[in-house]
């Protein structure tokens, strides 16, 4: 009888055991799968930072053309050739990333 009941208690352990064996296991899934959206959220952030450095270096550059051009027709002319160059500056910094 006292043979039994150890086994019916050593049954017991080894159920929990297994029990908590998957729980780890399931738990680390998770945690792999958090780390890897992490990862993604953080490349996603530092392409957010790359785009507003973009915008605010496109303002500073009106700013600049504003304040250097006196006559609104060269203005224009001179705010239409530097985003051309932006533009094609934007292109080249999107190729090398690649």
């Amino acid at each position: 009888m006292a043979k039994e009941k150890q086994l019916q208690q050593l049954q017991h352990i080894e159920d929990r055991l297994r029990k908590l064996v998957a729980r780890h296991t399931e738990v680390q899934q998770k945690l792999a799968r958090a780390q890897e959206e992490i990862k993604f959220l953080e490349g996603l952030v530092d392409e957010k930072e790359q785009q507003i450095k973009n915008f605010q270096n496109q303002e500073n550059i009106v700013k600049i053309v504003d304040t250097i051009a006196g006559n609104p027709a060269n203005s224009t002319e001179l705010k239409l050739k530097l985003n051309e160059y932006i533009r094609e500056i934007d292109k080249c910094i999107a190729y090398l990333q690649d």
